[in-house]
């Protein structure tokens, strides 16, 4: 017992100064390129997961149609190619983040999935909506309308589908602008 107490003490004083100099020193794996932590993905997953089972909405309020197909790929544009990029058009730096931003019209290597297509669209509304933590992805609740989220949200759960030709058109990177039509029609 005498050995037992000053060990026990040694330890819970120890412990936490060798991990503040671990932090100190810049000794994480802080860089983009640097190796993940062991269960990294696993430890973040977790509790992402279940906040977003949580809090994700249902059903949408938004109509998946060809309006806010047109209205979503139009969002998806101006906020969301530079990271995710275009149908068929990679984005050039997604692959140098960490952790790399995913290609929303590329299938996945192993299955017929099309980007976030096989999740809800609340779970992607909730990502666009709040962002998520240490991975780029910004909460785009104070800059986009919550229309505006959910057609974006509908498209991309959408993705493996046919889409509008206006749609289509937008999500190749033209910079033409859709039918007037097209464009208006979502209120």
């Amino acid at each position: 017992m005498g050995k037992l107490l000053p060990g026990m003490i040694l330890g819970i004083v120890l412990v936490p100064v060798v991990a503040a100099a671990w932090l100190y020193f810049g000794k994480p794996p802080v860089a983009v390129a640097d190796p993940p932590f062991p269960y990294e993905k696993q430890i973040v997953q977790i509790p992402l997961n279940a906040r977003i089972a949580r809090e994700m909405v249902k059903t949408p309020p938004v109509e998946a149609n060809e309006a806010s197909f047109v209205a979503g790929a139009e969002v998806y544009r101006n906020q969301c190619a530079a990271c995710h990029g275009f149908n068929s058009k990679p984005s050039k730096f997604a692959g140098h983040m960490y952790p790399h931003a995913p290609q929303l019209w590329e299938k996945h290597a192993a299955s017929d999935v099309v980007g976030v297509s096989d999740d809800p669209p609340g779970e992607t509304y909730w990502k666009v909506a709040n962002g998520i933590r240490l991975t780029g992805m910004p909460a785009y609740k104070e800059v986009l309308t919550e229309n505006e989220m959910w057609q974006v949200s509908l498209l991309l759960a959408n993705a493996d589908k046919p889409l509008p030709p206006a749609a289509l058109e937008i999500l190749k990177g033209s910079q033409t602008a859709p039918p007037a039509s097209a464009a208006t029609a979502v209120k």
